[in-house]
C-alpha cells in the first residue's frame, strides 16, 4: 500500500511557509523612500487617452499625513503652455483619478514622521519625447584632392 504522507507533508511545509513569509512580503510593500512614492504615485496614474485629450505635462502639489491619506487639498501648480482648457480638465481628472486610486499610502513609521505636512511636487509627463536630430557630419567626411 503506496503512503500519502509525502503530499501531506509537502502541503504542511508549504502551508508554513507561506505563512512565515507573510509579514516580510507586507513589509516590502511599505514604502520607506520618497523614490517610492514618486514611483507608486505614477504607477497609479494612466492618462486619458489620446482620443481624449492631447499629450501634455501637469504637476500636482500634495501633501501627506503620517497614514499616507492626502492632506488637505491637491494643487496643480504647472500644466502645458499649448494644452486647450478641454485637455486641461482632461489631464486634472486623470491626476486627481491618480490620487485616489492610491491613497492612502503605505508608508513605513520612519518615512510618515518625515514627510507629515510636507508638500510634494508630482510631475505627470506624458509628451511623446521628439526624436534626436541626426548628426551632420559634413565636416568629417575625408576630402578626396
Amino acid at each position: 500500500m503506496k503512503r500519502r504522507s509525502k503530499p501531506v507533508l509537502w502541503f504542511a511545509a508549504l502551508l508554513l511557509l507561506s505563512a512565515w513569509l507573510a509579514p516580510v512580503r507586507a513589509e516590502a510593500q511599505q514604502l520607506d523612500t520618497i523614490r517610492d512614492v514618486l514611483v507608486r504615485l505614477l504607477g497609479c496614474w494612466k492618462p486619458p487617452p489620446l482620443s481624449q485629450a492631447n499629450p501634455m505635462d501637469i504637476t500636482v502639489l500634495v501633501s501627506f499625513n503620517r497614514d499616507g491619506s492626502i492632506l488637505g487639498r491637491p494643487r496643480i501648480t504647472h500644466e502645458s503652455e499649448q494644452a486647450s482648457d478641454h485637455d486641461r480638465l482632461q489631464y486634472r481628472l486623470a491626476v486627481m483619478q491618480a490620487l485616489q486610486r492610491c491613497t492612502p499610502l503605505p508608508f513605513t513609521e520612519a518615512l510618515g514622521g518625515a514627510i507629515a505636512g510636507r508638500p510634494f511636487a508630482v510631475p505627470f509627463r506624458t509628451r511623446k519625447s521628439t526624436p534626436k536630430p541626426t548628426e551632420r557630419r559634413a565636416w568629417l567626411t575625408p576630402k578626396i584632392l
